[in-house]
C-alpha cells in the first residue's frame, strides 16, 4: 500500500470538470499543488452520500483556506456516473475523480474487492498530496468511517 512520502503513481484517471471531462495521468492532475483527495467504495452508496461527500462540501472553504488548491474526490466510477452523483450532491466545488477501471486505486494498492455485491472498489481514504508527494494518508479500517471525513482532514491540515 502506497504511504506517506511515495508518489502519486502515473495510472490514468479521468477528472469531470465543468466542460465534460478529462483523462491524464495522476502526476500530472497533482502537480504543482496541494490537493486534499479522498475516496469512496462508490457514488451514490449510503454512507458516500449521505456523510462522506457532503462533509467534504460543506467543509470546502475551511480546507481551501488551510492552503489547499482543490478538493478532489476519487471513485471507482466511470465519469457519467461522479458528474451526475457531484450535481445531486450540489459538489461544484469538489473535483471528480473517476477510476473507472481501478488503475490508480490498483497501483496505490488501495483496493476492496466487494465480490458480487460491486467487484473491485477503493478502500474509504483521505490524503494530502503536495505536488505528488502524499504527506498524509488515512486509511479507514473495513466498514468504518473515522479518520476520511473532512472534520478530521481539517484537523491534519
Amino acid at each position: 500500500m502506497i504511504k506517506i512520502g511515495d508518489s502519486i503513481p502515473a495510472a490514468n484517471i479521468t477528472v469531470v470538470t465543468q466542460d465534460g471531462q478529462q483523462t491524464l495521468p495522476a502526476t500530472e492532475y497533482f502537480a504543482g499543488k496541494k490537493t486534499v483527495l479522498f475516496a469512496v467504495p462508490g457514488a451514490f452508496t449510503p454512507t458516500c452520500s449521505e456523510a462522506h461527500l457532503p462533509g467534504y462540501v460543506v467543509k470546502y472553504d475551511e480546507i481551501v483556506a488551510k492552503g489547499v488548491d482543490a478538493v478532489a474526490c476519487l471513485s471507482v466510477n466511470d465519469s457519467f456516473v461522479m458528474k451526475s452523483w457531484q450535481t445531486q450532491q450540489n459538489a461544484d466545488n469538489i473535483e471528480m475523480i473517476a477510476d473507472g477501471g481501478a488503475a490508480l486505486t490498483t497501483a496505490m494498492g488501495l483496493v476492496l474487492d466487494t465480490a458480487d455485491f460491486g467487484g473491485v472498489r477503493s478502500q474509504r481514504y483521505s490524503m494530502v498530496v503536495d505536488d505528488g508527494k502524499i504527506t498524509a494518508l488515512n486509511v479507514e479500517a473495513a466498514k468504518s468511517f473515522e479518520v476520511s471525513d473532512a472534520e478530521s482532514m481539517l484537523k491534519q491540515l
